[in-house]
Order: structure tokens, then sequence, then C-alpha cells
């Protein structure tokens, strides 16, 4: 190792370190393990709870965005503390597998509850939580009859009625590398071409800007996930903006994943896994998903009310860590058609 990669490395552990901190317990000790989540605090703190009552086992956590924390894993090599890697978004959880931060899992439990197109190829991550990526839309100036597919939002019927969240966002890239995987590249540049023609205002920087601009009036139609909807929803259950089922006589709705797996350098591995593994549970199952109002990963779980008003659907059951092999490609072809 170079002079100058020792430095860059000491450097981005430092900028990291500073970044965040450890929130939980101060001692480190054999019954204890450290989580590095990329999902919010208050989204992992009573879950963390329940599983220390439940195990004994203490859990010591930092959160921050999935990069930072991916480059502190890489710049702290064999002397990480992280055990475990929460993040959102297969797309991260690939590039996570394959810089090889994760090891591979050998439980049947897992391998039981979780759904084989919901968790990593070789094993090195799981979904725990799944969250829709769908059509959104006014149901005062939209016939629900009037939308199909997420190809069919280039119609130019919908020109300067359609809202959309930056390209640069995770969840965007991921649902145009699925189109990818099922048009080519030719035909998903002719579908984001004409998403960005029919815009009616620049791309948001967040999923609930695109819901309140469709509630105001600004266009009728969007794409997020639906987890931003029902955050609006638990606080007005009459809020104006309604969930489309896209999709629903082929593929199904594009679906991605929260999810965890243990790293590369864990001191606990067994602890570690015992974690997820009893993330998987339907108890935790149930509560890790309606902290967000998302949908559990596992099948049987209870839904929260609010995600159980928006009905069943097809959801694509092409494995989600396709959406993290041709992210590159979608980021690149989102620039050619003029998505920013």
């Amino acid at each position: 190792m170079s002079r100058n990669t020792i430095v860059s490395q000491v450097g981005l552990a430092l900028i990291a370190v500073g970044a965040t901190s450890f929130i939980g317990c101060a001692d480190v000790a054999d019954d204890e393990i450290t989580v590095y989540s990329a999902r919010q605090e208050h989204l992992i703190k009573p879950i963390f709870e329940k599983f220390s009552e439940d195990t004994g086992i203490s859990v010591r956590y930092v959160t921050d965005e999935a990069g930072p924390l991916m480059e502190r894993l890489r710049a702290e090599g064999e002397r990480t503390p992280a055990d475990v890697l929460m993040t959102v978004d297969a797309g991260n959880l690939y590039q996570a597998a394959t810089n090889d931060l994760l090891k591979p899992i050998e439980s049947p439990q897992l391998g039981e509850r979780i759904p084989e197109h919901l968790r990593d190829p070789e094993d090195r991550w799981f979904g725990l939580s799944v969250r829709a990526r769908t059509i959104v839309y006014s149901p005062d100036r939209v016939d629900p009859d009037e939308l199909n597919t997420y190809e069919g939002l280039a119609d130019e019927k919908w020109q300067d009625r359609l809202c959309l969240r930056t390209s640069q966002k995770v969840y965007n890239q991921s649902l145009v590398a699925m189109l990818l995987h099922h048009l080519g590249e030719e035909d998903t540049t002719d579908v984001v071409e004409g998403w960005v023609a029919n815009l009616a205002t620049d791309p948001f920087s967040n999923d609930t800007s695109v819901i309140e601009a469709i509630e105001a009036g600004q266009c009728d139609v969007g794409i997020v996930n639906t987890y931003y909807l029902g955050r609006l929803l638990r606080d007005d259950p009459d809020y104006p903006v309604e969930v489309f089922w896209p999709n629903q006589d082929e593929r199904g709705v594009h679906v991605n994943v929260s999810g965890a797996g243990v790293t590369r350098h864990a001191s606990n591995p067994e602890l570690a896994q015992e974690l997820i593994e009893w993330l998987a549970g339907d108890e935790a199952q149930e509560s890790f998903a309606a902290l967000n109002l998302e949908y559990p990963a596992a099948e049987g779980v209870d839904l929260d009310p609010i995600v159980a008003e928006w009905g069943e659907f097809k959801e694509d059951t092409i494995n989600v860590s396709e959406a993290g092999r041709l992210q590159r490609e979608a980021t690149m072809l989102m620039d050619r058609a003029g998505y920013r």
C-alpha cells in the first residue's frame, strides 16, 4: 500500500468519524454489536431497543447517508467496529456487496422468511422492508382509467401534468434501471425523454415535494415511494392525492428494499446474524415496516392500516439486485435524455 493511499484512508476515516457519532451504549462488550444504518434514528431506535430487551444483546449504532457509511467501512477495513450495515435501496446494498464490504450469511431461517427476489443472490444482504415506487395522482383532475403504466406517463396527454423527483436520487435510478432490464435501452430512452417532455416544472429534490405539488395543482401525476404519501395521510387522512398501481397486466409495480448484511470484518458476526434473523421475524417485521409505512419483506405479516388501505397489488419479482447492476447505465441514460 502506498503512503498516499494510507494518508487517504486515514483522512476518510477521520472525516467519517467527524460526520457521525455513536448513539446508544458507551462501552463495547462481547454481548454488543455495532450497526451502521442509513435508516434514520427514529426508524431503528425502538426496534433495536426491543431486540435488546428480547435477547440481552446491546446495539450501538451510527446513522448517516449510505455513501458516507460505505466509505467509512472501506476506510476502516479490518479495524471497523461495524458488525451490520443497514441501508436503503438495493442499489446501495449491491454496491456494498460488490465492494466486498459484506460477507455471505448461511441462514435457512432468512432463506425461508425473505423471498428470493428481495435478497442478494449470494446471500450477502437481505431485504427487510419493501418500498413500492408507484404513480400518485389528483383524484379531482385525473380519472384513474387514464393511467396504466410507468411508460404511459411518456404519452403526450400528460404534457405539463407530470412531476418527478430529481434523477440524482437513487430511487429513480433504480426505477430506470429496472426499465432498462425489461424494455432495453432504446425503449427506455423513449420513456425517459417522454417524461422530461411532460414535466410541469423542474424535478423536485424529494418525493414529498412531488406529492405536495400535485395537491397544490402544480401538476396532476407523479412517481413516488408510497410511504411519503403515507406520512402525509397520517397527519391528514383526507389528503387529496391517491395511489395507482401501474403495470398490473404485465410485470407489476417496481419495488425496492431497505435491508442489511453482516460486514466483512465484523467482530461479532454471529450476533450480527442474530439481529438480522430477529428482524425477519413476524413481530419485528410488522414494526420495522409500520414505523415508516412500508411493506414487510416477509409474507403473511400484518400491514399498517394506512398501507392496507391502498389495496393489494402485483409487484415486479425480478431480483432487486438488478437495480444495482444497471444503475450506472441508467444514470448515463437519464443524463443523455435530459432528465436532471
